[in-house]
């Protein structure tokens, strides 16, 4: 999701044996009794992966800047389009400053291109039927673009693709806004809907996902002495929405809480913990405690040790290397909390890559177009384009 960080002060991720070699080929091609052939005829499965995005160098920070504020899913100012790039020039010295603080810039297309071609192997391994499978990314404010990936999935030749949110809670302000894109641009550049399309449009309790944070937890768990380990307050942190969205109906923050339970039952509720909110932004009342606010609380409680798990999160960006790393490990440190730590974010984790293949290929294999949860809109929802892009993706003929 979008970070304190850039919005604060705004008011609104050899060779072998020609006997193995034949085989690979035989299991990929014939599997389901078709051709290599007739495989690159029909084209790829695309797996889209969905997400904010981020800029790879500091000179692409206005343009990612400006796109955010642009975003009326997002942020919804007056007068948008005459103040956002205002907003996004005023605050891109800064934003620069803080990615040159974690390398450059941020590194979730690295991570995402890496978790994708992960999959894409994996998923024509175990889902044949569906093979070749080929991973796209779609980032809502940085290259590539919807659009761009569109362009490049007609050129393929992509006939079948999944639309696959890599925010595992959903939110209207992250998957909702990505798909609400989708639908915009598919309506432009492939008007005769050539591209067919499902959603994968959350997974908060995948035993996948759930077993590698799980895994996360008891590796940094052990940097603490074995006499301090089991009071470790586990802080897990996810990036907060403003009430007036929760109240609209939006089930991140129930999602969030669901993916939280089901991972201490995976480590027996070992250690004490509490779900906290990071990034706030501007003065309208937004979910709480804050992560910040809850780790130099929880310090002058008497709790030194404390672990940071970045749980709505599934790769390392500028919300996990700067916000919670570097800005509230300074806080911390100077309100004389020495055992502040963070569990490693999922990345490339094996045990994550194959959550994700075996998402898609439950997915593709259910015929489904999406979850039950996402053809209802929020209770209080007044948006048309939400009605609009849910229609789009009701409506695939797959």
């Amino acid at each position: 999701m979008y970070s304190r960080s850039i919005l604060r002060n705004t008011s609104i991720f050899v060779n072998s044996s020609c006997k193995s070699v034949l085989n690979v080929f035989i299991n990929r091609s014939y599997a389901t009794g078709t051709s290599q052939k007739d495989n690159d005829k029909k084209g790829p499965t695309g797996i889209v992966l969905m997400n904010l995005g981020g800029p790879s160098t500091l000179e692409g920070v206005n343009d990612f800047l400006t796109r955010l504020f642009l975003d009326p899913d997002l942020i919804p100012i007056p007068f948008q389009t005459r103040l956002a790039p205002i907003i996004a020039k005023r605050r891109t010295p800064k934003i620069q400053e803080q990615y040159d603080k974690i390398g450059g810039g941020s590194p979730i297309l690295s991570w995402t291109e890496k978790q994708g071609k992960a999959m894409e192997t994996l998923l024509d391994k175990i889902n044949p039927e569906h093979a070749p499978h080929k991973s796209y990314i779609a980032f809502r404010y940085a290259p590539p673009l919807t659009e761009d990936t569109l362009l490049q999935m007609k050129k393929d030749g992509v006939k079948r693709a999944v639309a696959f949110t890599q925010y595992p809670q959903y939110s209207c302000s992250t998957t909702g806004s990505s798909l609400n894109e989708l639908w915009r641009k598919s309506e432009q550049i492939d008007p005769e809907q050539s591209i067919k399309w499902s959603v994968i449009d959350r997974w908060p309790t995948h035993p996948g996902l759930i077993e590698a944070f799980a895994r996360h937890i008891e590796t940094a768990l052990k940097q603490y002495p074995s006499d301090v380990k089991k009071k470790v307050v586990l802080l897990f942190s996810a990036h907060s929405l403003p009430m007036v969205v929760v109240n609209r109906g939006d089930t991140y923050t129930s999602e969030v809480a669901a993916t939280v339970h089901r991972v201490m039952e995976r480590l027996e509720f070992s250690n004490p913990y509490r779900l906290v909110w990071q990034s706030q932004v501007g003065p309208q009342p937004w979910m709480g405690p804050q992560t910040n606010e809850a780790i130099i609380g929880l310090g002058k409680k008497g709790h030194n040790d404390i672990l940071l798990v970045p749980i709505a999160f599934t790769s390392d960006h500028i919300e996990t290397l700067f916000e919670l790393d570097l800005e509230y490990g300074h806080e911390a440190e100077k309100a004389g909390i020495t055992g502040l730590k963070r569990a490693e974010s999922l990345n490339d984790d094996p045990i994550f890559v194959e959550a994700m293949a075996n998402i898609v290929k439950d997915h593709l294999r259910s015929g489904k177009i999406m979850s039950t949860q996402l053809t209802i809109r929020c209770p209080k929802c007044n948006k048309e384009v939400c009605q609009r892009s849910r229609d789009f993706f009701a409506n695939q003929n797959l």
